[in-house]
């Protein structure tokens, strides 16, 4: 069954690695085109992800790096990989192709600039998240004590996403910024968290948040970390099983049609077991199908996101 997963951050490791790992088979990618075509995933979300310690001068380099590494060494080097810049491409892709779709991941490069992320949005990206877990120019992260919401510069970058018909990722922001993008963005997503009633984190959603997405038809996508997905008094192994309780809860919040994936593999130092890479993602359609219904199933794999982004539009 394909599946589409909104969130990796092999770029941040090719980055680190100054282009040596190979996009091809390297075994140090969760998520290289290997284990992508082993998983059977139709799209990929690509994220930049700058490191918030660099300095801010160092910043838009090192996302016009990892930008360069995706076009030069994932879309140069693989023509099975597709460029997604449009949301009705989704719809069309066919068998053996893969969608890699670019994404920013907290807004840091960007700075106070708005020409950056208009000229970001030229190289291809199409979901924006303001932030990562601390604070920045836009917004205050889930780790940001302060608890701030979104600064005038986070609005405009909101106005701009919804101008371009980018998504607003929710995932890492704090709680009042969360509720301040609910009220702003025409196009909000979770695109990698959990839910806080059965994992109690700050990078995880609660019921009173979940059921707010929901009900704006907005996607949450399910995160794979087992820190996000340990349920309260389980053992120190993450099971599939235990992912798949977030996806119950998700359901028993109105969100059957509103769920999909946000693995972040690449960025996370520990994985459930059974699914450790890309290419095991077929393990948590079977599962998931002893407990749901075929059509239920490839809602979550990809047709309910492939629902909501066709109605977006066209740019």
């Amino acid at each position: 069954m394909r599946v589409i997963d909104m969130h990796c951050d092999v770029l941040a490791k090719i980055e680190a690695s100054r282009g040596r790992l190979s996009y091809a088979d390297a075994p140090e990618l969760a998520a290289n085109r290997q284990r992508l075509k082993e998983g059977d995933i139709a799209v990929q979300g690509f994220a930049v992800f700058v490191d918030p310690a660099l300095p801010g001068s160092m910043r838009f380099q090192s996302c016009l790096d990892q930008i360069h590494y995706f076009y030069d060494g994932i879309l140069g080097k693989h023509d099975d990989m597709t460029l997604i810049t449009d949301w009705s491409q989704i719809a069309q892709l066919q068998d053996g192709q893969t969608g890699a779709l670019l994404t920013l991941e907290g807004v840091d490069p960007v700075e106070n600039d708005l020409k950056r992320l208009h000229l970001l949005y030229r190289l291809g990206v199409r979901s924006v998240g303001l932030t990562w877990n601390y604070a920045n120019q836009a917004a205050d992260g889930v780790l940001e004590p302060r608890g701030g919401g979104l600064t005038a510069l986070g609005r405009d970058i909101v106005a701009l996403n919804n101008r371009y018909r980018m998504l607003t990722d929710a995932s890492h922001l704090n709680e009042r910024g969360f509720w301040e993008v609910l009220e702003l963005a025409d196009h909000p997503i979770a695109s990698h968290s959990n839910a806080r009633a059965l994992c109690d984190h700050p990078r995880n959603l609660t019921d009173a948040q979940a059921r707010a997405m929901f009900e704006r038809g907005a996607p949450v996508h399910v995160v794979y970390y087992p820190e996000f997905v340990r349920l309260k008094g389980s053992p120190e192994t993450v099971t599939i099983a235990d992912v798949i309780r977030h996806i119950d809860h998700f359901c028993a919040l109105g969100g059957e049609r509103h769920i999909g994936f946000g693995s972040d593999f690449d960025g996370i130092d520990a994985t459930p077991a059974r699914l450790e890479h890309a290419g095991q993602t077929q393990n948590l359609i079977n599962e998931l199908l002893k407990h749901y219904s075929e059509e239920q199933v490839r809602g979550f794999a990809h047709g309910n996101f492939t629902r909501y982004v066709s109605g977006i539009g066209k740019d």
